[in-house]
């Protein structure tokens, strides 16, 4: 019989898993990304903290809820805090509104977590004296969850797990679809790849996962998804190039902007590279990758040798995309992607820390950082030439709107047939089809 304290993911006792998850929840709080935060998890305990991290954040809103109801007036120290959070997630029932499926949740016996949740306490010198708080609170919960959990149905934050003007946001854009776009951001993502062409077919990747007992079936031109998410390096024709990991929804970017051989290309904002290689998977074409972050670019350049396209036909360079003056030689684009900075909206159920990252005023603010990047972008663009504008939002402020905007600055630009928003909706509890958000608008120059 498996040990209770123990995480499904690793052998590590939950009390470790707690103080370390909790430690992840105080940083994202602070204002930090939960990958970056992760990553300086110990490794013998990272797994299993990550599956708590996520698994708080998709409840966090919940969780809030409860505390302020359980204790008024916030504990004095953080960390205390989002261990009660961390805790509370454990604690709540297993489906929400916005949470119609959280299998992949860890599961534990109430009085495990408490226990475990208390001596974690113990373990951590800021916590230590207020590990009292933290049993009492848990103890309370527990007690009076009946007449507890109906109270969350009335506040916004806590039915639907993220900040009420991300609801409010959602609700005046989608009138029809803002339930479904808020339960599928709680839905854990499935493990989408694309297959390199240059290395493989996709019956051949297909065979190998196959054949491995991995199920796995075709999605898209050029897609697989697999029926279970795994680690990617243990996967057939990792070490061989044969695949990246990509988004349905992401992959229609590259053929949209009908590359062929010979044409120069720019992919700007670039990082982490999956539209960079796939845009070298479908021609021979001269291409120029730049990012802002000399650190994420470099990953670019490790995807590439990986899939095998780091050619001398491809240069990449750590540079401004609003600053053509400070990389750009003067000669023209025959085709721009612009996959530019955003709130990141539509890739939630990825990255459910970014709806607890964001602040109401951040979508102005990357509005207006996008119609720089664009408007420098479309100067380098050839007569002829087409610019592909990308975001991985759902806020028709960084979609629609600033695609309409563009267009109306710019009176040499045509608007040519693409996908528009797609949104990522929940169509049921076992849906795993689905893709991110994504905005699409293609744009020719006249000649």
């Amino acid at each position: 019989m498996p040990d209770p304290t123990s995480s499904p993911a690793t052998a590590a006792p939950l009390r470790d898993l707690l103080a370390e998850s909790a430690a992840v929840v105080r940083a994202v709080l602070g204002g930090r990304s939960m990958t970056d935060a992760i990553a300086e998890v110990p490794a013998p305990v990272r797994a299993g903290t990550q599956a708590l991290s996520f698994h708080a954040m998709r409840r966090l809103g919940e969780a809030r809820a409860l505390r302020r109801i359980l204790a008024p007036r916030t504990p004095p120290e953080p960390l205390a805090e989002a261990l009660l959070l961390v805790s509370l997630t454990l604690l709540l029932p297993e489906a929400t509104p916005s949470a119609p499926s959280t299998s992949s949740a860890p599961v534990y016996a109430p009085y495990t977590v408490v226990d475990q949740a208390v001596q974690a306490a113990a373990g951590m010198p800021r916590v230590e004296p207020l590990k009292g708080l933290v049993n009492g609170l848990l103890r309370s919960f527990l007690r009076d969850r009946d007449t507890l959990l109906p109270q969350l149905a009335r506040q916004i934050e806590a039915r639907w797990n993220h900040p009420q003007w991300w609801v409010d946001k959602l609700r005046s854009a989608y009138p029809e679809h803002w339930e479904s776009i808020l339960a599928g951001a709680n839905i854990p993502s499935p493990l989408t790849l694309r297959v390199n062409r240059r290395r493989a077919t996709r019956q051949q990747v297909l065979d190998a996962f196959h054949a491995a007992g991995i199920g796995a079936r075709p999605v898209a031109d050029m897609g697989i998804l697999l029926d279970q998410p795994r680690p990617v390096q243990r996967l057939p024709g990792f070490d061989d190039g044969w695949w990246s990991v990509q988004d349905a929804g992401a992959q229609l970017a590259a053929p949209l902007l009908g590359v062929s051989d010979g044409m120069r290309v720019l992919d700007a904002c670039a990082a982490p590279g999956g539209k960079t290689a796939h845009l070298l998977e479908l021609a021979d074409i001269d291409l120029l990758a730049l990012d802002a972050d000399a650190g994420r670019l470099q990953r670019v350049g490790d995807n590439l040798r990986r899939l095998g396209l780091d050619t001398p036909r491809v240069a990449l360079r750590a540079a401004d995309a609003a600053d053509p003056g400070a990389w750009w030689d003067g000669k023209p684009f025959d085709a721009v992607l612009a996959d530019v900075p955003c709130t990141a909206s539509g890739i939630v159920r990825r990255h459910p820390d970014i709806r607890w990252l964001r602040r109401a005023d951040d979508v102005a603010r990357t509005v207006k950082l996008q119609a720089r990047i664009v408007d420098a972008l479309w100067r380098t663009v050839a007569p002829g030439g087409r610019l592909l504008y990308v975001t991985c939002s759902v806020f028709p402020d960084e979609g629609e709107r600033q695609a309409a905007a563009f267009a109306a600055r710019h009176a040499d630009a045509r608007r040519l047939e693409a996908p528009g928003q797609l949104l990522p909706v929940a169509s049921g509890a076992t849906d795993t089809t689905q893709h991110d958000g994504f905005f699409y608008a293609l744009f020719a120059k006249a000649s």
